[in-house]
């Protein structure tokens, strides 16, 4: 692995992570629809920039084109909105918490749809261990609040969280080797014609954003955490493949953590500290597996059997 792909992991992680915060700011002042709206006009303008300096060929084929609706409703437009409503109701750092199960369900996606992603024994165990902590996240809320509130809230970016899941999955059979800033255009405008279209008609009247602490969190969200994330994030599928590219969700709970408690006067108890320790530690024995398998095959002489082994050939 390059210097390159790990600088641009380990930024992708810091401003995914960040986002979390900037969008606990902005629905202070604007609902899930709007935000969303805006956010991917900014990242929209950022992309057109940047095919200003490179341009590049568009796909105009059938399938092609249905693959990217699927994608922009599923990958953006859905997770987006079910990320930023349910920061509504629960706090920064649990979002970024739970959105950080997503190799989880990438995992039980992936065995029934890829035929190279079928789960092991090491997979099953994380899968139990993250679990786990997602169960520990929800019942701090569940005794006290009952089916409202806080719980809804976790329930939202969880389901997010599914829908990135499915979306990660989807493009690793039908869209890869393409281009970086080709995939990110074309998620990003399919997504933001469609929150164009659903943000006036939900959530009436349609608001402007009034104070500049919100415009500067759309902005960030437009330009950094959607335009230079979306090219990053499929950079990196690109180098690495899509499984080894989800590892940056390791970050985020760290990431949003320490966010939310720094600059929100967020709470870490020990629920929180718990939960997310369980949920980065089940992620971690699920993607480490394949490099132990790997090692122990290598030391003992033996051909590597993962199910992982040469599953993508970097483009």
């Amino acid at each position: 692995m390059k210097l390159k792909e790990w600088g641009a992991f380990w930024l992708l992680g810091l401003i995914w992570g960040s986002s979390f915060l900037w969008i606990k700011i902005a629905v202070a002042e604007l609902g899930p629809f709007t935000l969303v709206a805006f956010r991917l006009l900014f990242g929209l303008a950022g992309l057109v920039a940047v095919l200003r300096w490179r341009p590049q060929p568009f796909p105009r084929d059938r399938h092609t084109l249905l693959a990217y609706l699927f994608m922009g409703v599923f990958q953006t437009a859905l997770p987006f909105t079910l990320i930023s409503w349910g920061e509504t109701r629960i706090e920064a750092g649990l979002t970024s918490i739970l959105n950080g199960t997503v190799p989880l369900f990438v995992i039980i996606i992936a065995h029934f749809w890829l035929q190279d992603e079928k789960m092991t024994i090491a997979r099953v165990a994380g899968l139990v261990v993250g679990f786990s902590g997602v169960v520990v996240l929800v019942g701090r809320d569940l005794g006290s609040q009952g089916m409202q509130g806080n719980l809804w809230g976790q329930l939202a970016v969880l389901a997010g969280s599914i829908s990135y899941a499915a979306a990660a999955t989807f493009a690793r059979r039908y869209l890869r080797g393409q281009s970086p800033v080709v995939q990110s255009t074309m998620v990003l405008g399919v997504a933001g014609g469609l929150m164009w279209l659903a943000a006036p008609v939900v959530e009436r009247p349609f608001t402007w954003p009034a104070l500049p602490i919100t415009w500067v969190a759309v902005a960030w969200l437009g330009l950094l955490s959607s335009c230079l994330a979306y090219l990053l994030y499929f950079y990196l599928i690109n180098a690495w493949g899509a499984t080894r590219a989800s590892v940056v969700t390791y970050v985020f709970p760290v990431i949003g953590l320490i966010l939310g408690v720094i600059f929100l006067g967020e709470v870490a108890d020990w629920w929180l500290l718990a939960g997310s320790l369980l949920v980065v530690a089940g992620i971690a024995v699920v993607n480490l597996e394949p490099r132990l398998a790997a090692r122990l095959a290598a030391r003992r002489g033996w051909p590597n059997t993962s199910p992982l082994r040469n599953r993508e050939d970097p483009t």
